[in-house]
């Protein structure tokens, strides 16, 4: 079965959507992928072949991760070409859009030069309701509500991105299937040696560790946790935060920092790959994400799976695994003062933090596993893929 999947980024660019395909891309090997990407660096190879998928890169590449509205849009334009050049020869199946953005809208187009060939739309976004509708001037939103009924199948990563389907017009069968976790890699078993290393290498003594890793994007509320941290800091200053990522809002957060007079208790440590994410959890007391909106929340799912308590907001899909006091702690949003009193809790009572540990834990073991969803969406594709002839003699008809 040969599969044309159209994203914006992919591998090197770790986000999580990015992980997802991965992940899913590499439990599959009896399906044949080709990812059409955008070259956002222009050292990456614009044609690159794995065992089971191939990438095409296009774009002209800079040497930063974010390019400009004009560049995605030429994206939209060059990876269609190249789906249409690649199908002449290799007639795909299926159309793979990984969110309805800049790669749905590639799809939408392949989609309706092809209408035979059955799109499945998978919804990652992680943005407020607002910017998916209004966002980029209103057009990826007019682009976005196209591929949500256009679309033959969708495959959102949670109940409130069902919902926002069903809002948009979406007429055709919806089945959630989330984002997982590499268990295996995020209970890799360290030795102590290495853990008083790795805490050693941060500085970090008899301080409480305060992990979150994100994008550095307003929608994620760093802002938020560094204030809380400027809070908590009045009545615990023995604690140090770890940043893990990159993004746009970095030099604003260390600005933020300085004004706040927490810069000494504050770590910016950058992208770290994610093979390198675990021994972090492993040295931290509790992770902590102030999304203002989020799809689902991968990371948080990492932390469990690592045995580290979580405390995350009531926003978007963290509610579908997020239950407050029993798989983690959930603060007020946009609510800093509230989210140090919930980080202070979590510290100090070791019987709270054992029990979300535990229902965590076995939660992520339950229902997130990568092979739990990779089986899943196998099934979604080849439905459509045997849905494919029903679709072609509908299309001959019109």
């Amino acid at each position: 079965m040969n599969i044309a999947l159209f994203t914006l980024a992919y591998a090197p660019f770790e986000g999580g959507a990015e992980i997802a395909a991965r992940e899913i891309l590499d439990r599959l090997k009896g399906l044949n992928f080709t990812i059409f990407t955008y070259k956002f660096n222009r050292d990456w190879l614009s044609f690159e072949k794995n065992s089971n998928y191939g990438i095409v890169r296009v774009g002209r590449g800079t040497k930063k991760y974010y390019g400009c509205i004009w560049d995605k849009i030429y994206f939209v334009y060059k990876a269609w070409q190249e789906a249409e050049k690649i199908h002449k020869h290799k007639r795909f199946e299926v159309i793979w859009a990984l969110m309805a953005s800049y790669g749905g809208i590639a799809a939408l187009i392949f989609k309706m030069n092809h209408p035979g060939v059955p799109l499945l739309l998978t919804l990652q976004e992680g943005d407020s309701e607002k910017h998916l509708v209004f966002g980029k001037f209103g057009l990826v939103g007019w682009f976005g509500k196209r591929i949500v009924q256009k679309a033959d199948f969708i495959q959102p990563i949670s109940k409130y991105l069902a919902d926002f389907a069903i809002k948009r017009g979406a007429s055709c069968p919806i089945e959630v299937v989330p984002n997982g976790v590499d268990i295996d890699l995020f209970q890799t078993k360290y030795k102590e040696s290495e853990i008083k290393l790795m805490r050693d290498n941060l500085g970090i003594r008899d301080e409480y560790v305060i992990l979150t890793t994100s994008r550095l994007v307003y929608k994620n509320g760093v802002d938020i946790l560094i204030k809380s941290i400027a809070k908590l800091k009045e009545t615990r200053p023995n604690i140090k935060l770890l940043i893990i990522g990159d993004g746009p809002e970095l030099n604003k957060l260390k600005v933020q920092s300085s004004k706040l007079k927490v810069e000494n208790n504050i770590l910016f440590l950058g992208q770290i790959p994610q093979k390198d994410l675990p021994i972090y959890f492993r040295v931290s007391d509790v992770f902590v994400r102030a999304s203002r909106s989020e799809g689902l929340g991968n990371s948080f799912l990492e932390a469990m799976a690592t045995g580290v308590p979580v405390i995350g907001t009531p926003v978007g899909g963290i509610v579908d695994f997020l239950s407050n006091g029993h798989t983690g702690i959930l603060a007020d949003p946009e609510d800093p003062d509230n989210l140090a009193e919930k980080i202070g809790y979590v510290l100090s009572h070791q019987d709270i933090r054992n029990n979300v540990i535990k229902n965590g834990l076995a939660l992520v073991e339950k229902h997130y596993s990568w092979d739990i969803v990779a089986q899943k969406m196998d099934r979604i594709f080849k439905l459509l893929c045997h849905s494919k002839l029903g679709l072609e003699s509908s299309s001959d008809n019109h």
